[in-house]
């Protein structure tokens, strides 16, 4: 499916200091046979992808594929875009919204070793757990996968740890959404099996999510409906406005003075937030 270059001499060369202290940080342990796959092991047409091992350029791989900068993805057939912001309007996370439930791919700075996935797989039981949730370890194409249900939905965590960096997928939907053999598992593991993930080379703390960059198209997209945003607020300010004016004429045979329509929210503040500080825009 995809041409791949030879890993470069540093990945098989002795460990730096670099490499160490990523390791340290990891704390490497024993694997299980559940554990996720080394990238290694994997099969050669099996994602997700390191951008550096493949022969295809980004741009050949971008028309096929929605370019968030760290992960390149493919996008299913009827899928819907989700852009969760932060406080300060930088991107945070895109969600794939389809028919069955939501899909989350992110990608995370690792270790040079694999075995990252198994220590947050056992962090994310372990508060679930806390929540009162069910959690079950089941086992995926990639080795180990986490099934919870929580009282608002059914939650899958699928990891798999590449070459400094490791992918989380997080399918979340209805009850029974998410079983072993359900159509969202299905879309999210063939969205993950063509995934292509962009490390770069600069430092990132182990665990650290790697960045998430917009294309230009989807960020205009963002634009228009803040804009649209705005435009309804200050509607129906000027609404409420004129309702106050006519109920004072109404009551009392007066003109009330006219209230000044709420300030639209400014152009540097992003979409709508919710009491989460996150914004979330959907877009087709």
């Amino acid at each position: 499916m995809f041409g791949r270059r030879k890993k470069d001499a540093d990945a098989a060369g002795a460990p730096n200091e670099n490499t160490r202290a990523d390791d340290a940080a990891s704390g490497a342990g024993g694997r299980d046979a559940d554990e996720a796959l080394d990238p290694q092991d994997r099969a050669a047409d099996q994602g997700p992808f390191d951008l550096e091992e493949l022969d295809e350029d980004r741009e050949t791989l971008a028309a096929t594929r929605l370019d968030l900068g760290s992960v390149l993805l493919p996008l299913p057939a009827g899928g819907q875009l989700q852009v969760e912001m932060t406080q300060a309007g930088a991107p945070q996370a895109v969600h794939v919204v389809t028919q069955y439930g939501r899909i989350t791919i992110a990608a995370y700075a690792a270790p040079k070793s694999p075995g990252q996935w198994r220590e947050v797989a056992a962090d994310l039981a372990g508060s679930l757990r806390g929540d009162q949730s069910v959690v079950s370890v089941e086992t995926g194409p990639w080795g180990r996968e986490l099934h919870g249900v929580t009282a608002n939905a059914d939650l899958r965590f699928i990891g798999v740890d590449g070459y400094r960096w490791m992918v989380r997928c997080v399918l979340a939907g209805p009850s029974g959404a998410v079983g072993a053999d359900s159509p969202l598992v299905a879309i999210a593991r063939d969205v993950l099996s063509q995934t292509v993930v962009d490390r770069g080379s600069d430092p990132h703390p182990v665990r650290t999510p790697l960045p998430v960059v917009l294309p230009q198209a989807l960020l205009a997209q963002l634009a228009a409906a803040q804009q649209q945003q705005q435009a309804a607020a200050q509607q129906a300010g000027t609404q409420q406005a004129g309702a106050q004016q006519a109920g004072a004429q109404q009551a009392g045979g007066q003109v009330a003075p006219q209230a000044e329509p709420p300030n639209p929210v400014g152009p540097t503040e992003g979409p709508r937030r919710g009491t989460s500080g996150s914004a979330m825009q959907q877009l087709g």
